[in-house]
């Protein structure tokens, strides 16, 4: 005998209602220990500490002398030279200068760098064609970084800008959120392998491929579960197979809606899931189901191409990043100049797919995809961003219009 479902919610929620409960069912993240090499794009569990100041040592900014700003000779004798990696052990004394190059260290007594080009050099004498000022081309130590000071925060996502930062303070393993699991179950008899031609009133099973690369980018460990007719008995002996595995998500994608062949919810229901909701103010989206059976969180998503990706970013990457442990969950927000009028929906909030360009003001400019429905997935292949128009809201040319970066 199955169990009883529990339904939380069975009323049309908002977005930020729904986000909200997502991140209310995430549990508390698994840290594992990684090589530098496999860290980009992870999410960091531990704070990351200079081991060092940084530069270690006052650090000259160009090719050319160091010296006594306050030298009262404009001809200087050069005593030696401080490169990188073997710098000048000796003393810069009035009178004298040492011959640097970018990056090497500032040697004892030299307050200044001049560069070479308002220098002339003869017969080991270098003269200053202008007086440089104290502290001119000096990075002095510790003035980047001080040994001890948090340089990257535990919930950060590294960036593959942030390798180099872990390398210089010595991580040559760090601490990151584990990658959730998160298996893949498409429905729908009129669905067939990309391999396939399809037949008449069939197509392929682009939704999984589109799905394995999101859940890839947002850091989850991908598997794709044998396809599901629409058959109520064949989608709940399929839940129940993919569960034994023991993913953290379930992505069901199809028969989310309440037509005579949408069965997602009658399985979830007869299999005893604990729904938490199943429709939400958003076009495209409505029929979105967040649910949880034993340990592990469900999605169902629609089956409309577009639908997928945009309920995707907005609630399945918000689950995959919290169980990573990431700080920022949602998508990066910001703003940007309307090209032309864009109309809303009267019951629903929209996250229209768009692409986004610049002016001569240099002003990010939103540009309209010939966006069909949820369906045309070759215009929102072209999107950079969700423009979201509250509901009976429009936009109107050159409005200000908030996005959802994409990219």
């Amino acid at each position: 005998t199955c169990a009883l479902p529990i339904w939380k919610n069975t009323q049309m929620i908002s977005v930020p209602e729904a986000i909200d409960i997502v991140k209310k069912e995430v549990g508390a993240s698994v840290a594992e220990r990684v090589p530098i090499s496999e860290a980009a794009g992870r999410i960091l569990s531990e704070d990351i500490l200079a081991d060092s100041d940084l530069p270690p040592f006052n650090r000259s900014q160009m090719d050319g002398f160091a010296m006594r700003h306050d030298d009262d000779s404009e001809s200087l004798r050069i005593i030696g030279e401080s490169v990188a990696g073997r710098g000048f052990d000796g003393k810069v004394a009035p009178g004298t200068a040492v011959r640097i190059m970018t990056g090497a260290r500032v040697p004892e007594g030299a307050d200044a760098v001049q560069k070479v080009e308002s220098t002339e050099e003869s017969d080991g004498i270098v003269t200053m064609l202008e007086a440089p000022e104290a502290g001119q081309n000096i990075v002095k130590s510790g003035e980047e970084v001080r040994k001890g000071h948090r340089v990257m925060t535990r919930g950060e996502i590294i960036g593959d800008n942030a390798i180099a930062t872990l390398a210089s303070f010595g991580y040559s393993t760090v601490e990151v959120g584990a990658r959730p699991k998160v298996s893949i179950l498409s429905t729908g008899s009129e669905i067939v392998s990309i391999s396939e031609t399809p037949a008449k009133d069939q197509i392929r099973n682009s939704n999984s491929e589109l799905l394995r690369a999101l859940v890839s980018r947002t850091g989850g460990e991908v598997s794709i579960r044998p396809h599901a007719d629409d058959d109520l008995e064949q989608l709940k002996s399929a839940i129940s197979d993919a569960l034994v595995d023991g993913p953290d998500i379930l992505i069901i994608t199809g028969g989310v809606s309440v037509g005579d062949y949408d069965f997602t919810k009658p399985a979830l229901r007869e299999l005893g899931a604990e729904i938490f909701f199943e429709k939400v103010s958003l076009k495209p989206g409505k029929p979105t189901v967040f649910a949880r059976l034993g340990e592990t969180l469900i999605f169902g998503l629609p089956g409309n191409p577009v639908s997928v990706a945009v309920t995707f970013h907005l609630f399945v990457r918000t689950a995959i990043l919290a169980m990573q442990g990431a700080i920022e969950c949602g998508l990066r927000e910001g703003f940007a100049v309307a090209s032309k009028d864009f109309k809303g929906a009267k019951e629903r909030d929209c996250y229209l797919p768009v692409s986004l360009g610049s002016d001569f003001q240099g002003h990010l400019v939103i540009e309209a995809q010939r966006f069909g429905g949820s369906s045309n997935f070759i215009a929102f292949s072209k999107a950079d961003a969700l423009l979201f128009i509250p509901k009976g809201g429009r936009l109107e040319q050159d409005g200000i219009g908030r996005i959802y970066f994409l990219r």
